[in-house]
């Protein structure tokens, strides 16, 4: 584990490089890039190029200029317990002058299990990875507000707050904010997912509204089964200590199929005054380093236009 010099070395970053990153810059947002644009190269999957997890930080500054990431948990859960590892990654980050923004987290169970143990089981098998975003100098784990769907819209909302707020009391002990992505189910409907956030009622607890993930699926008693992204969204960014740009395929005039980016942006930013990090997450098929290269340039261009008013 950490000495007490790690972790002051730790905390020294995280309050110096993200000043670094707005001294620099002036737009009205800045860009990260979601270690998830890269899945199928980090998994070494799809007939993609296999890519080192360990040169992340490398990579998002050298190939495409982006110098602020947002990690996956996947791909380092055979290193979850390896500080020499994780003070490596930390190396790379700082030797390519890049601020390491969040950790998403996936596979550690529900934070809204019905099953008590089974939260507080979820809750535990978090707080790892909220000692890693303390070292590398993120400001949040980003985790899901998974239940059993079939408790229904309040109950759920009851499991999912009481597994957040547990989490978000242990990170704010590390100034480290739990954050919640519309990731499938209830918490791909908007109004419930913001009700979460009420209830929890914790200022280390927060969401990461994503542009794409609104299918909730068929749930009883509730009727929708795909929600309103750019509702969603709207009813989200109260609470955004983050947001994922999600894209998957362009058009020839380079703007994203699914999602009006400049609809989307002007409710994230002219609506709700948000000028924090936008992560790309292309998810899209083909070629990866395309797709990131053109959610960079759509938000780049959408960025001037707004900025023009």
């Amino acid at each position: 584990m950490f000495t007490r010099r790690d972790f002051l070395a730790a905390s020294a970053a995280a309050v110096l490089l993200p000043r670094a990153a707005r001294a620099e810059s002036k737009e009205l947002f800045k860009i990260s890039l979601a270690q998830w644009s890269h899945n199928r190269a980090f998994f070494g999957r799809g007939g993609a190029e296999k890519k080192d997890p360990l040169k992340f930080a490398e990579i998002s500054a050298k190939d495409y200029g982006i110098t602020a990431i947002e990690y996956v948990n996947q791909f380092y859960a055979a290193k979850k317990k390896d500080d020499a590892y994780l003070k490596d990654l930390k190396k790379v980050a700082d030797d390519n002058k890049v601020v390491s923004v969040l950790i998403m987290c996936d596979g550690e169970g529900n934070l809204g299990n019905p099953d008590e143990k089974g939260r507080a089981q979820a809750v535990e098998n978090h707080k790892r990875w909220v000692e890693w975003a303390k070292f590398l100098g993120c400001h949040s784990i980003r985790v899901n507000a998974a239940s059993d769907w079939k408790k229904g819209f309040e109950e759920t909302q009851k499991l999912a707050a009481d597994g957040l707020r547990k989490l978000a009391e242990f990170s704010s002990t590390h100034g480290i904010s739990t954050i919640v992505e519309n990731h499938g189910g209830l918490s791909s409907h908007g109004a419930w997912l913001a009700g979460v956030m009420k209830l929890v009622d914790h200022k280390h607890c927060g969401t990461l509204p994503d542009f794409g993930n609104f299918g909730i699926g068929k749930i009883e008693g509730v009727k929708e089964t795909t929600y309103d992204r750019y509702k969603g969204v709207d009813e989200l960014m109260p609470f955004a200590k983050g947001v994922s740009a999600k894209s998957h395929e362009f058009d020839e005039k380079g703007n994203e199929k699914r999602t009006d980016y400049r609809k989307m942006l002007d409710i994230v930013v002219k609506t709700h005054k948000y000028s924090g990090y936008i992560g790309i997450e292309f998810e899209g098929g083909g070629d990866e380093a395309a797709g990131i290269n053109a959610t960079k340039k759509l938000l780049e261009t959408v960025r001037a236009e707004l900025a023009k008013g």
